[in-house]
C-alpha cells in the first residue's frame, strides 16, 4: 500500500518499504501538478518500490532560484521520509525538459546523490521558449533572458557539476532535445561517466496518458504510450550506477 502527503510544493508518494527514492522535476508548464501529469511513469516506479517526490513549480525566468528551492524541498522531504521508513539509498533525480536544467543547477553540484537521469534536456532561450515573447520584446525594446541563460548553463555544468553519473535519455522524434549539447559539456569533466540513448518518441512521451486518454479513439494507442513509459522506468530502475 502507498502513502501519499504533500511537503511543501513536493507531492511525497511512497511504498511501505521502499528501496530507493526517486526526485522528479518535469517540464515547463506541467508540472504544477506532476503527481497528475507524471502519474503513470510515477505509478510504475511505485509498483518497483522506489519513493517518488515529485516537486510542483510554476516556471518564471530565475531559473537558479527554482533549482534553489526545488533542491531545499527535496531535502526537507527526504529527511521526513528517512524518519518513517530509516535509511534509505542516495537518491536518483529524474528531470524531464526543463526539469533536467533545474536539476543541473542544484546548489549540491549533484553531490549528494547516486547519478541523474535526463530525458529530453532543454536549454532553449526564452524567447524561443516562450511563445510571442520574441515579438513583445521588438515591439516593446527590452530584453528578456532566463537566468542562467542556456551558454551560462553549460559552462555551470561544465565548472560546477560534479555528479559523474548522468543516464541522458533522448526520443527519436523530438526536435526539441538538447541531450547531445548536454554530453558534450558533462564529457569534458574529470572522470566523467555519462551516456546517453535513444528510445522510441516524442518530447510528451513520458506524461502520462491520463491528460490525453480521453482524446485516444484506440486502444492500442493507450496500449503503445503505456509500454513506452514502461521502457523508460525499465531505464530508470535497471541502470547500472
Amino acid at each position: 500500500m502507498n502513502t501519499s502527503r504533500r511537503i511543501s510544493n513536493v507531492s511525497c508518494q511512497w511504498p511501505s518499504r521502499p528501496i530507493g527514492l526517486i526526485e522528479l522535476i518535469g517540464g515547463s508548464y506541467i508540472s504544477i501538478k506532476p503527481e497528475v501529469t507524471y502519474k503513470r511513469l510515477i505509478s510504475c516506479l511505485l509498483k518497483r518500490n522506489f519513493a517518488v517526490h515529485s516537486w510542483g513549480y510554476i516556471p518564471n525566468f530565475d531559473h537558479q532560484l527554482q533549482a534553489n528551492h526545488a533542491w531545499k524541498q527535496f531535502r526537507q522531504s527526504r529527511k521526513i521520509l528517512k524518519k518513517r521508513v530509516g535509511l534509505i539509498p542516495k537518491s536518483i533525480r529524474l528531470g524531464h525538459s526543463l526539469g533536467c536544467k533545474l536539476h543541473l543547477l542544484a546548489p549540491d553540484g549533484g553531490r549528494n546523490c547516486d547519478g541523474f537521469v535526463a530525458i529530453s534536456f532543454n536549454n532553449f532561450k526564452a524567447d524561443k521558449s516562450i511563445p510571442l515573447l520574441k515579438k513583445m520584446s521588438q515591439k516593446l525594446d527590452f530584453e528578456a533572458e532566463f537566468s542562467p541563460s542556456p551558454a551560462e548553463t553549460l559552462n555551470l555544468i561544465k565548472e560546477h557539476y560534479e555528479q559523474i553519473n548522468n543516464l541522458l535519455i533522448k526520443f527519436k522524434n523530438d526536435n526539441l532535445d538538447q541531450n547531445d549539447l548536454l554530453l558534450k559539456a558533462l564529457k569534458i569533466r574529470h572522470k566523467d561517466k555519462s551516456k546517453i540513448m535513444q528510445l522510441e518518441g516524442n518530447h510528451l512521451t513520458p506524461v502520462s496518458v491520463g491528460l490525453r486518454e480521453k482524446l485516444l479513439k484506440s486502444n492500442l494507442q493507450s496500449s503503445l504510450k503505456y509500454e513506452k513509459i514502461d521502457l523508460i522506468v525499465d531505464q530508470i530502475t535497471h541502470w547500472k550506477i
